[in-house]
């Protein structure tokens, strides 16, 4: 008799299985525009579905608080050492599990609550992590929003120069979900030093292009980056 341990999916949960199916058919026969969304290779989806997921691993390399954690420290500082080299950093935090949480993490390091930040309107290409009003970040820190000039499309860099001259921010965020324009993040730098402030870049939806030169990076000019896994570096 066959334990439940070493049955396939499609014996040990049919109902599951088929909706699997289903989910990997309609990705295959479709084209996704969603510029967040995700198609991995088959080397992605292995080591998703290893037996890492069985690990506890809190804490850093070589100073977790389980036992046990000698491969993954091996594999985590792997992560860290490509992430450094794939786009020139000095340090890397791999451990986010999404660009949330690692815009959640920054902003915790840097900041404390009742900070401004000055960051692209939501309505005009921005983030929900970036100071909307349903999300953590629109909750705990003071929000203020620059836009786009309704002649050019691009960001108004004039008017978020005087905002932050105005209100002073603690940082200057750059990035977005729905801006299709290169991002400038020397004058974007040169608008937070003017202000006094921090600047974070979230690249997560540029990541890939910025990986392969396709698009500015931000890292040499600012004080912190994030970015996700997935989307345009394809990876889980």
């Amino acid at each position: 008799m066959t334990s439940s341990f070493e049955m396939p999916l499609a014996q040990a949960d049919p109902e599951v299985a088929s909706l699997i199916r289903q989910e990997t058919e309609r990705q295959a026969n479709g084209l996704e525009l969603i510029a967040s969304e995700n198609f991995v290779s088959e080397a992605v989806l292995e080591a998703a579905g290893s037996p890492l997921t069985n690990k506890y691993a809190e804490g850093l390399p070589g100073k977790r608080y389980y036992g046990g954690c000698e491969v993954v420290d091996k594999i985590e500082q792997l992560a860290i050492d490509r992430a450094k080299a794939l786009f020139g950093a000095e340090h890397a935090n791999v451990q986010p599990h999404a660009g949330s949480q690692a815009n959640m993490a920054t902003y915790f390091a840097l900041l404390r609550p009742g900070d401004r930040i000055l960051s692209l309107s939501l309505a005009q290409g921005g983030h929900l992590t970036h100071g909307s009003p349903v999300n953590f970040s629109g909750k705990l820190f003071e929000i203020h929003h620059y836009g786009l000039d309704p002649k050019t499309e691009q960001i108004d860099f004039p008017a978020a120069r005087k905002l932050a001259q105005d209100v002073k921010p603690r940082m200057v965020l750059c990035g977005a979900s729905a801006y299709p324009r290169t991002l400038d993040f020397v004058k974007l730098r040169e608008i937070a030093e003017e202000a006094g402030a921090m600047m974070v870049c979230d690249i997560a939806h540029i990541a890939g292009l910025v990986a392969v030169g396709l698009h500015p990076s931000p890292v040499p000019l600012a004080d912190a980056v994030t970015s996700t896994t997935h989307k345009t570096l394809r990876g889980p």
